[in-house]
């Protein structure tokens, strides 16, 4: 007698099944989603039926009960935070440090600078005067971008090195793209266009002036996807504009984290059918224009979008109060924006 072998759901099917059923989702639930998903109503019954008293589906169970509490916690600092301003993207004149320090980096809050690039020889860029200057330097730029859509985590595979003038050519162009972008991924700041960094003045009393900061420099639409960084940053304006979408630290369960520092979502044009609980997170809008600093706190997420050929400048050692400020120049960044 032959025993017929129902048939073999699919992996993403079964992670689903899993997930969701962890999640609380009654057995009649998740079937009901799954068959009207198209997944073969055989294939779950048989899944559900090797599930029903699994013990790895018990222990998904107690780590989803961890993670619930977690995130009402989470929920929690939200709801005190919007009851502070939380919901706010403030912007500030000539800042002092103390108070930066104060409110701003250990207050975990993004804040936009003005008055603090004034002396900066750098916002007189130009594309020319650039090549005048570097021009003949080599220089290393992300390319092939836009046919890899996991480019800000696989950039080894887009290293590419032409000369400096080459690549201002490029962005001469006026071409919008996301297709080729210079980010702190190398050398080429603290190397062959080490001779621009005397146009750049760290915010004095707010970041370490030993520490060189990075360069990112490329046309109108490259884009870095909504990530987050295990350190503050401080970015500042120098050529062109960046449109900046920033979601709060606390809420890192709305936005679907993947690959440990990026998230599943698409900022510009999210898909809540894919990823409901996105609607339920603070999104702050900002356009940096030249001459201006974005504070970006430890753990927020953010997305960036340059509108014109852009030029920034990143720091990311502070002269946090009752440190040691002492240091060697800093390796390239993990992160392009």
């Amino acid at each position: 007698m032959t025993t017929l072998v129902p048939p073999r759901l699919d992996p993403a099917w079964r992670e689903w099944l899993v997930e969701n059923l962890a999640m609380g989702a009654s057995v009649p639930q998740v079937r009901a989603a799954a068959v009207a998903g198209s997944a073969d109503p055989e294939a779950v019954d048989a899944e559900l039926r090797d599930l029903a008293d699994h013990p790895y589906l018990a222990v998904c169970r107690r780590l989803a009960l961890r993670y619930d509490w977690l995130e009402s916690v989470l929920d929690t600092y939200r709801t005190l935070r919007d009851s502070d301003g939380g919901r706010t993207l403030e912007r500030r004149a000539d800042l002092d440090p103390a108070e930066f320090f104060s409110r701003y980096y250990f207050g975990n809050r993004p804040v936009v600078l003005d008055g603090l690039m004034a002396d900066w020889p750098a916002l007189g860029w130009t594309l020319p005067g650039l090549a005048a200057a570097c021009g003949d330097a080599v220089v290393e730029v992300m390319t092939g971008r836009e046919a890899n859509p996991d480019h800000a985590w696989q950039y080894d595979r887009h290293r590419t090195s032409m000369p400096f003038r080459d690549y201002l050519a490029l962005l001469g162009s006026g071409r919008r793209t996301n297709d080729y972008y210079m980010v702190p991924r190398n050398e080429n700041w603290s190397g062959a266009l080490r001779p621009l960094a005397a146009d750049i003045r760290a915010p004095e009393g707010i970041v370490d002036p030993s520490g060189l900061g990075h360069l990112l420099l490329g046309p109108a639409g490259t884009v870095t996807p909504l990530h987050v960084d295990n350190s503050s940053v401080l970015l500042g304006q120098v050529l062109g504009r960046k449109h900046v979408r920033l979601v709060p630290s606390y809420e890192r369960h709305l936005v679907y984290p993947r690959g440990g520092t990026f998230s599943a979502v698409d900022a510009a044009d999210p898909d809540l059918t894919r990823h409901p609980r996105f609607a339920e997170a603070t999104v702050l809008d900002v356009v940096l224009e030249p001459g201006q600093l974005l504070f970006v706190p430890v753990g927020w997420w953010h997305w960036v979008q340059a509108l014109e050929v852009s030029a920034t400048v990143s720091f990311h050692h502070f002269r946090v109060p009752g440190q040691n400020h002492k240091m060697a120049t800093p390796p390239a960044a993990g992160v392009d924006r």
